[in-house]
């Protein structure tokens, strides 16, 4: 079973920036797209980035302009580049691969553990 390992998140200032990865525990067949999520406490998990096989990407608008998503195909690795964060930016992130593991299986989707992301002064 695949796994999706994150690293990257922490405790942030207003205005500060931390980069997200999140790595692949094994060799995948085919990545088709990558993204990211994030569920702040008593909300529902959103959508913030996504980025295709030929890159290309869209945003929710709430993160647009500072934040970058960009990926590895080599290392299986997705990356959340944060800029300028701001509290509201506060939440648990996932990350997630739209893959197929092998030749025959379907493609289907597999979600990260999440990492802790604390914008506060």
């Amino acid at each position: 079973q695949v796994q999706l390992v994150e690293s990257g998140g922490g405790l942030v200032q207003p205005g500060g920036s931390l980069r997200l990865s999140c790595a692949a525990s094994e060799r995948i067949f085919v990545i088709n797209a990558m993204g990211w999520y994030r569920q702040a406490p008593g909300k529902q998990r959103e959508f913030v980035a996504r980025i295709t096989r030929d890159s290309s990407t869209n945003y929710a608008d709430s993160v647009k302009d500072r934040f970058t998503i960009s990926r590895d195909n080599a290392k299986s690795t997705v990356y959340l580049q944060m800029n300028s964060l701001k509290p509201e930016d506060t939440a648990v992130y996932y990350c997630k691969f739209e893959a197929k593991t092998t030749l025959l299986s379907t493609m289907r989707d597999y979600w990260g553990q999440g990492t802790q992301v604390i914008v506060s002064s």
